[in-house]
């Protein structure tokens, strides 16, 4: 059979199979770049130039360019968090346009995105998977039934994993672009909505069936740096405004300056240096409440006081981590998300400090996964029970809180899982025989620290050793959950109907947990 340039070709060939015939330049390419014919060159700009023919005039245009129809799966980044406009702006033409039964797939959800109750009222909205949430109008929603089928929340590392597996499908994705060139390279780093880096987006773009990148500041091709290609991005709007940076530092960012939690800070350092965690070579993570933020603090005062040089900080990243960054404390950052301004301006001069996607960071099935590099992590917990498990998702009266984050990721990843809390929250113990809601199993976690003592997980039979000749106050968890019930008295047990609201999944995509609507 002969080709499109007339040389005669063998329909198979031994040792190589089937022939697919040559047919033309373009015909077998896909995407947005099929070059224009020679008849309208004269008149039109060559598509695939400099992008002319993925920039769309707006989100309404856009929607229609995707193909979104009922029932399909749309998804967003939350590193501009309590800031974010996208999401409701694109949200909000979807509604206009008449299309039901959205599933929402957002890597989070913040106070910002109460729009979407109304949306969730008028099934809009049916479905949500998210692996970060914040106390709110939407929380509140969820917590009390109003979602028609139950949200999933996934871990940080649980979301890539279901997303590259193609357990959780995304039809198209909308990414916000803080700074983006017409063909779709983009970056986080600069422009005047810059959020740091675009770790939880970099799935989204890989896998999602249409991409889409939505920026205030569209700049000539090439963009610089390329945080996420052109090569990923099908459309790019130009919109006044993706949101408003001074919501990222939404929550306590900053070290603690209450006494009580400045105590349990310095009182985790020292554990964590009698049993000889801060050494050179130490790896570190910490949330981004105020309390972990202080462990950092002190732990990094040793780290002076001894001439410590640690291997990284990782997680979501804090201007404190940036200070120990540049003190020469760690050689390296890793950074899924930036949590302030000193965080965001790091990230785009320092080479030190290197952007990681979700799947790098905590994805359990991929092939080098940073959790299980780290030392220390320091956690957070609305309870604990007397078996380590940990609860970061529900109150004690079962209403949405957060979600799983990294909590499980990091648990069972680090060499040693730490809880930091007060012992009495909102005049409840935070020790609990169960905990309403199981988020990190208790075989991943270690320590608890507290006011009121330390406790450590009996399979830590090391540290027990360690320890035993330690002036530290080391007590039974048992006897720690006794103290708080003095003070506290026992709660009374939680009444819930047998409608589920939230499916909580395990990093590894089975269910932990669910939580049922309180009655």
């Amino acid at each position: 059979m002969k080709n499109a340039v007339g040389k005669e070709i063998p329909s198979e060939i031994l040792g190589y199979g089937k022939v697919r015939p040559f047919t033309g330049a373009y015909t077998n390419i896909g995407g947005n770049h099929t070059r224009v014919t020679s008849n309208i060159k004269a008149n039109s700009l060559k598509k695939g130039a400099a992008g002319e023919d993925k920039l769309i005039n707006s989100i309404e245009e856009v929607i229609d360019k995707v193909g979104l129809k009922d029932g399909m799966t749309v998804s967003f980044h939350h590193h501009l968090r309590n800031g974010d406009y996208v999401t409701n702006l694109v949200m909000k033409e979807i509604a206009k346009k008449g299309l039901k039964n959205i599933h929402v797939a957002a890597s989070g959800l913040f106070k910002c995105h109460e729009p979407l109750v109304d949306l969730i009222e008028n099934q809009v909205v049916t479905n949500i998977t998210l692996s970060t949430i914040s106390p709110g109008p939407l929380a509140k929603a969820i917590t009390n039934g109003k979602l028609k089928n139950p949200a999933v929340f996934m871990s940080h590392g649980g979301r890539p994993r279901a997303i590259e597996s193609g357990e959780l499908h995304i039809d198209v994705a909308f990414i916000a672009a803080p700074t983006c060139d017409a063909y779709g390279n983009m970056n986080g780093s600069f422009g005047k909505s810059a959020c740091g880096v675009l770790s939880y987006a970099y799935a989204d773009a890989q896998y999602a069936d249409k991409v889409v990148a939505i920026t205030d500041n569209l700049v000539p091709f090439p963009a610089s740096p390329v945080e996420i290609s052109q090569d990923k991005v099908d459309y790019v709007v130009q919109i006044e405004e993706i949101g408003d940076p001074n919501g990222i530092s939404f929550g306590p960012t900053k070290v603690t300056t209450d006494p009580i939690n400045l105590k349990i800070a310095a009182t985790t350092a020292r554990l964590l240096d009698e049993i000889g965690y801060i050494k050179d070579g130490m790896s570190l993570q910490t949330g981004a409440g105020g309390t972990s933020i202080a462990v950092a603090d002190e732990v990094g005062k040793i780290m002076k006081s001894k001439n410590i040089i640690g291997s990284f900080g990782s997680g979501g990243i804090t201007g404190y981590f940036v200070k120990m960054l540049n003190e020469g404390l760690f050689n390296g950052l890793f950074d899924t998300q930036c949590f302030d301004q000193v965080a965001i301006q790091s990230s785009g001069i320092n080479p030190k400090h290197m952007a990681m996607s979700a799947t790098q960071y905590a994805n359990p099935n991929c092939k080098g996964c940073l959790v299980n590099q780290l030392d220390i992590m320091i956690l957070g917990a609305t309870e604990i029970d007397v078996d380590f498990n940990v609860n970061v998702v529900t109150g004690s009266d079962g209403s949405i809180l957060s979600s799983s984050g990294g909590n499980n990721d990091t648990a069972a990843g680090a060499k040693i899982a730490i809880v930091v809390s007060n012992l009495l929250k909102g005049r409840l113990c935070v020790l609990r025989d169960v905990v309403t809601t199981v988020t990190t199993p208790g075989e991943t976690v270690d320590v608890l620290v507290t006011d009121y003592g330390i406790a450590i997980n009996p399979r830590r039979i090391d540290l027990i050793e360690k320890l035993k000749d330690s002036e530290l106050p080391i007590v039974d968890i048992q006897e720690l959950k006794a103290i708080g019930e003095r003070f506290a008295g026992i709660p009374k047990p939680l009444q819930t109907t047998d409608k589920v609201v939230v499916v909580v999944e395990y990093r590894d995509g089975t269910v932990i947990d669910v939580v049922y609507q309180p009655k």
